[in-house]
């Protein structure tokens, strides 16, 4: 008996060390990639991503590819009824994907599942009030990042957003930037950087343009970002994010150094799909 249980013991150890043993995890990923793209799943991302027909060949390729990563490694959960479809899971993940065409080939790692409810959808949230009192309220959501492995989406937000893609709202870039922001552990608005010398620019870049959206929206200016951006630096971040994808051309002219960082981050030129 103590034989067999240590049998399985051993061969647990090994299939979790296949498991996350990064040149089996890479190997298998590449494997994805290349696989065919179904028809079906093109013209799913046609009729629900605007930008697709203006990404280049290469973007068109590297997003297809992730796409195939992200459907095989995170699990969607219907919730409140929702029955998820080939088309929300496809959706969700060429909006999300877009996010990686920097090729940094993490897939949000944090990340095990997607919640996607129908509509709005409500959280009890507690918030301290003094002399330990808190106060307990209900709370109407479109989506939010879970610094453990979940995140949650409205399903009709996601039709809203990629219908109206520029408007600058977008809850999937929104949230999945939230998860970027995440990857180290900490919510401050600082993905992890590809070196430490980038990291004093990003904070020098980032705070000028959050103080000046937040002047802005006191002095009730008008804005490129939306004024959420000013709850805090992690939401100025997936704001900012928001912006950069959706309204790039208006971010360039008014914030033109954050452009650039994000730029510099998504190693993508958005102006050039306008």
């Amino acid at each position: 008996m103590i034989k067999t249980i240590i049998a399985f013991l051993i061969i647990g150890l090994i299939i979790t060390g296949i498991l996350v043993n990064p040149i089996l995890v890479k190997r298998r990923r590449t494997r994805l990639k290349h696989r065919p793209f179904p028809p079906l799943w093109n013209a799913i991302i046609e009729n629900n991503l605007p930008i697709y027909p203006c990404l280049s060949p290469d973007e068109i390729r590297r997003l297809k590819g992730h796409i195939q990563v992200f459907l095989v490694e995170k699990q969607f959960i219907g919730c409140g009824g929702l029955q998820v479809t080939e088309e929300m899971k496809i959706t969700l993940a060429a909006v999300a994907c877009l996010l990686l065409l920097n090729e940094r080939g993490q897939y949000f790692p944090k990340l095990r599942s997607i919640l996607v409810y129908p509509n709005t959808y409500f959280v009890k949230e507690t918030t301290p009030i003094g002399n330990y009192v808190v106060e307990e309220k209900r709370v109407a959501r479109l989506g939010e990042s879970w610094t453990t492995d979940q995140l949650v989406v409205s399903w009709e937000q996601v039709k809203e957003d990629t219908t109206n893609w520029r408007d600058g709202r977008n809850v999937v870039l929104h949230e999945f930037a939230h998860q970027l922001d995440q990857e180290d552990g900490k919510v401050e608005g600082v993905p992890i950087l590809q070196q430490n010398s980038d990291y004093p620019i990003w904070a020098k870049v980032m705070t000028e343009a959050y103080q000046q959206l937040c002047n802005d929206v006191l002095q009730d200016a008008k804005t490129v970002m939306d004024s959420y951006g000013i709850t805090n630096p992690a939401e100025f971040f997936a704001v900012a994010t928001e912006t950069f994808f959706e309204k790039p051309q208006q971010l360039l002219s008014k914030h033109s150094a954050l452009y650039e960082q994000l730029q510099r981050y998504y190693k993508l030129d958005p102006v050039q799909w306008v």
